[in-house]
């Protein structure tokens, strides 16, 4: 060898070769998108197949531009819970619990719709409280007639008793809560008993001719009695430490 040979230099004795040339680029402007294939292809994104977290985005961000309101999910559910009440009345006792689910579901979320969108107002939050309190009372006291059409007395008064003392477990949280207590305890809060009552309307006309309203009314009655005198206790208790 005559030496290192530097590195790019390019071997003796072969000749250069031109480097082939491809056509001449292109600039000629895009061709512009007419406004229906511009529709299309936006149609075709939000098609595509989205991953949980983005999807739930999606929803959210749509449901806080619309002009859906925390009150017309409030007053959806009071509707629901209506329906639910005059059905107990015509004693279509399956399709009244599934109105009292539907209303109860819209119950819950418009106070996480009021956080999610930041639409929530101090009326929103008392119309909701109040709604609730409302609906509650509406489905037992259709209950309670249904009983007194029976002639069952005892159900009828277990159906005040848990009329009386569901409104007294919220009452006295919202008295706590006024006095500086965080009063959440308690075996029966108001998801407890929504759930007893669905129960029991959606299993008023079980097969072999049982029907489970008259002991879920006595069921929900006795949790309420024991939950508002928990309320009590662990009241005073905070209040003498």
């Amino acid at each position: 060898s005559d030496g290192p040979v530097l590195r790019g230099a390019r071997p003796a004795g072969r000749a250069d070769q031109a480097l082939p040339s491809g056509p001449p680029m292109s600039t000629s402007p895009l061709p512009q998108r007419s406004p229906q294939e511009r529709a299309q292809a936006r149609s075709q994104a939000r098609r595509a197949p989205l991953g949980r977290g983005a999807r739930r985005l999606e929803v959210r961000n749509a449901l806080i531009e619309s002009r859906l309101t925390p009150n017309a999910i409030s007053l959806t559910g009071l509707i629901g819970n209506l329906v639910a009440a005059w059905l107990v009345y015509e004693e279509q006792f399956l399709l009244a619990g599934i109105a009292f689910v539907l209303g109860s579901v819209m119950d819950t979320l418009d106070g996480r719709y009021s956080r999610m969108s930041g639409k929530g107002t101090a009326f929103g939050a008392f119309l909701d409280s109040t709604l609730d309190r409302m609906e509650e009372g509406i489905v037992l006291a259709a209950v309670g007639a249904y009983f007194a059409s029976q002639g069952d007395q005892l159900a009828v008064a277990a159906t005040v008793a848990a009329v009386l003392f569901s409104l007294m477990v919220s009452y006295t949280r919202a008295r706590a809560e006024a006095l500086g207590v965080e009063c959440k305890v308690g075996i029966a809060s108001r998801a407890v008993r929504v759930v007893i009552l669905s129960a029991g309307l959606l299993l008023a006309e079980a097969p072999g001719g049982v029907s489970l309203l008259e002991p879920a009314v006595y069921v929900l009655a006795v949790l309420a009695i024991i939950t508002t005198f928990q309320r009590i206790f662990h009241v005073r208790a905070q209040l003498a430490a």
